[in-house]
C-alpha cells in the first residue's frame, strides 16, 4: 500500500472518531433524561447514574435530577459521592423531606454527627412515610446518643412514640435512653448531694426496684429524717410501707397517707389510698369522702372512680354506680379493676350476659398482667404500678 493511500486511511479514521466525537457532544439533556428514566423503569441504576450526572452537568439547578442522581448514589452504597448532589437539591427545594431525611443519613453514615442531626431533625419534622419516619427518628437517636445528647433524644423518642407507640424497636430505644438519664441524674445527685434528703429518696427508690422493700422503706425514712419537707416522700414511704408482706409493717402506711395529705391537700393519689383503706374495713362513709375529695381535685382519676363506684354499690346506689365505670373504662378499656367492679355490678342489677362479658374482660387483662409479672419477675425488680396491685384489689 502506498504511503498516499496510507495517509487517506488514517485520515479517514481520524474523521469518522470526530464525527463520533461530535454526536457525543450533541446529546441533549432531554435524551439523557430519556435514557436514565428507562435505565430506571429496567431496574439498572448503574447506567441510570452517569446519564443523571450529564443532566446535572448541563443543568446543574434542575432539582429533579439532583435529587435522583444523589438517591442512586446513596443506594449504591457511594455516600462520599451522593452527599453533593443530596444538599443542592435539598438547597434548591429545602421542603424535600425525603431528601434531606437521606442527606442526613448520608451524613450519619460518614461520620459528620452535627450535619446529621441538623438534616435528620428537620426531615422529621417534615412529611415522611411511616416506615422512613421511623428510620430517620432512630437514626437521629443514635445520632444524639452519640453526641451525649441525650435530652434530645428523648424529645425524638416522644415523636417517634406519637406515631408508632408500640413499635418494639422504638420502645427499647426509649427504654434505653431514659435509663441512661436516670442514670447521669443519679450520678449527677450523689456527687453534687451525696448526704441531701433527695439522695436518700433517689436510694430508696433504686432499692424498691429491686425489691428490697425493708431497705427502701428504711432510706425513705433517712430521707424524712434528712428533710421531713421533701415534696412527695411521706406518700412514697406509705406505699413502700402498705406493699409490705407484714401486717405490722402494713398497718403504718396509713398514718404517712395522712401526714402526706395534710402536707399537701392536693395529693391526690393519698385520698385515694386512704379511700382504699377505709372500704376494706367497711368505712364506706369514710371512704366515700375520701373519693370525692379526690374526684373533686382530679375529676378524671380512675382509681378514686372506681373506690366510689364501689360505695355507691354497697350502698345500693347502683344508678350512680354505672356510669362511674363505664367512664373509666372509655378512658381506659384495658382497667381490669373496672371490668371486674363491672361484671360484680351486673350480676346485682340482673344483668348476667353483661356481667358475663366483663368477667371475661377481666381474666383476659388479669391473665395480660400476671404475664408482664412474669417477665419482671425473670428480670427480679419490681412490676411498675399497677401491673400486680389491681390483681389483689380485685378480691
Amino acid at each position: 500500500m502506498s504511503m498516499f493511500h496510507r495517509m487517506r486511511c488514517g485520515l479517514a479514521g481520524v474523521s469518522m472518531a470526530l464525527a463520533s466525537f461530535c454526536s457525543a457532544q450533541t446529546i441533549t439533556p432531554q435524551e439523557h433524561a430519556r435514557r436514565a428514566n428507562e435505565y430506571l423503569k429496567a431496574k439498572q441504576p448503574e447506567k441510570a447514574i452517569p446519564e443523571f450526572a450529564a443532566l446535572v452537568a448541563a443543568d446543574p439547578n434542575n432539582v429533579d435530577a439532583e435529587a435522583n442522581l444523589g438517591v442512586l448514589l446513596y443506594f449504591q452504597g457511594r455516600f462520599t459521592e451522593a452527599e453533593g448532589p443530596l444538599r443542592k437539591a435539598v438547597e434548591l427545594q429545602p421542603e424535600l423531606a425525603k431528601i434531606r431525611g437521606l442527606l442526613g443519613l448520608c451524613e450519619y453514615q460518614m461520620g459528620h454527627l452535627d450535619a446529621a442531626r441538623g438534616d435528620l431533625w428537620g426531615a422529621l419534622n417534615g412529611d415522611l412515610d411511616p416506615k422512613f419516619h421511623r428510620e430517620v427518628g432512630l437514626t437521629l437517636v443514635e445520632v444524639d446518643t452519640a453526641r451525649n445528647d441525650l435530652p434530645s433524644a428523648a424529645v425524638t423518642i416522644g415523636k417517634l412514640l406519637e406515631t408508632a407507640p408500640a413499635d418494639p424497636e422504638i420502645l427499647y430505644a426509649a427504654y434505653r435512653v431514659h435509663s441512661d438519664l436516670a442514670g447521669e441524674a443519679l450520678l449527677s445527685l450523689s456527687l453534687a448531694a451525696p448526704k441531701s434528703g433527695q439522695m436518700q429518696q433517689a436510694i430508696a427508690h433504686e432499692l424498691e426496684r429491686v425489691r428490697d422493700l425493708p431497705g427502701a422503706i428504711a432510706n425513705f425514712r433517712k430521707a424524712i429524717a434528712a428533710n421531713p419537707n421533701l415534696p412527695g416522700v411521706h406518700f412514697e414511704l406509705a406505699e413502700a410501707l402498705h406493699g409490705s408482706d407484714s401486717q405490722e409493717i402494713r398497718a403504718q402506711a396509713e398514718a404517712e397517707y395522712r401526714i402526706a395529705l395534710a402536707k399537701n391537700p392536693h395529693e391526690v393519689q393519698a385520698a385515694v389510698r386512704l379511700g382504699d383503706l377505709a372500704a376494706d374495713r367497711s368505712d364506706m362513709v369514710g371512704a366515700r369522702g375520701f373519693y370525692e375529695r379526690a374526684l373533686k381535685d382530679q375529676p378524671g382519676n380512675a382509681e378514686a372512680a372506681i373506690g366510689l363506684a364501689r360505695v355507691y354499690s354497697e350502698q345500693n346506689e347502683n344508678d350512680k354506680a354505672l356510669p362511674l365505670l363505664l367512664d373509666a373504662l372509655k378512658a381506659d378499656p384495658t382497667n381490669m379493676l373496672a371490668h371486674f367492679r363491672l361484671s360484680a355490678l351486673y350480676r346485682t342489677m340482673k344483668r348476667p350476659e353483661d356481667a358475663k362479658r366483663e368477667l371475661a374482660e377481666y381474666q383476659r387483662y388479669k391473665a395480660m398482667k400476671e404475664g408482664l409479672r412474669q417477665v419482671y419477675g425473670a428480670m427480679k425488680i419490681e412490676a411498675p404500678h399497677g401491673a400486680a396491685d389491681d390483681a389483689g384489689a380485685a378480691h
